[in-house]
């Protein structure tokens, strides 16, 4: 069993376009090579994606289309991005997404690739794991764990906090086995992290909110915190929280 000490990772954020890993483009990849104790490398660049950026998008990475026009493609990068990732365990927040993007990115240009073969670690989840972080977003765990400040949301500046939140939230595990072990099961979570009831207890919502979103497409680790509240209140006769069913996301 690997000790964590020894473990080399690679942390991989990516800007893009929109959040459809299929319909939309990469515009910047930040990737850091890393143990618990040293950075070992470092990789970034702006993206051109060949279309316009959505002013939506703008607004959060603060990528203009003038930053990337001129700049390489995916197609000249991604052999690049590929050799520097290889076979060493992926780390990001919300990782599947990253990993995704530059698959269907990959395979759009005929370009082969293992990146979904590679093992992953989701400081997501992680978070849910640790649990005293009350909103697990990037940002908010920077701030839960006095993490400096890198800038604007960018490729680079949100690898380097992730890094940090991720040596934050391993802190307990001597082996990275553990981890994987740990992160093997659904995580109950306390707090709604999405929609109109966003940062609510669970177990303060409304039951025919909870029904609702029982049948969602969510993550694991939702559904399963959510339908634990709905057994837990029909073990205890507690249905008669509900009140009128409320709206939709």
């Amino acid at each position: 069993m690997n000790k964590l000490e020894n473990q080399v990772f690679i942390c991989i954020d990516c800007e893009t376009t929109g959040l459809d890993a299929k319909a939309d483009r990469i515009i910047e990849v930040g990737a850091m090579r890393f143990t618990i104790d040293k950075i070992l490398d470092q990789w970034e660049s702006l993206i051109d994606p060949g279309c316009v950026i959505p002013e939506t998008s703008i607004e959060i990475h603060h990528i203009s289309q003038e930053m990337v026009a001129g700049k390489p493609t995916i197609v000249q990068m991604l052999p690049q991005i590929i050799d520097f990732v290889g076979n060493e365990i992926i780390i990001g927040h919300g990782v599947g997404f990253d990993v995704e993007v530059l698959a269907i990115a990959a395979e759009r240009a005929g370009i082969p690739q293992t990146l979904r073969s590679n093992r992953t670690l989701d400081t997501l989840r992680m978070a849910r794991l640790y649990g005293e972080s009350p909103i697990n977003s990037l940002e908010m765990l920077r701030q839960h764990f006095n993490i400096q400040f890198e800038g604007p949301h960018r490729a680079m500046s949100d690898v380097i906090v992730n890094v940090e939140v991720f040596k934050h939230l391993a802190k307990k595990f001597r082996y990275t086995e553990q981890i994987f072990e740990a992160l093997s099961r659904p995580i109950l979570m306390k707090v709604m992290p999405l929609g109109k009831h966003k940062g609510r207890p669970m177990k303060e919502l409304p039951v025919d909110y909870l029904r609702r979103m029982a049948n969602m497409e969510f993550d694991q680790d939702l559904l399963y915190s959510i339908r634990t509240e709905l057994s837990r209140r029909k073990k205890g006769n507690l249905f008669s929280q509900a009140g009128n069913p409320f709206g939709d996301l």
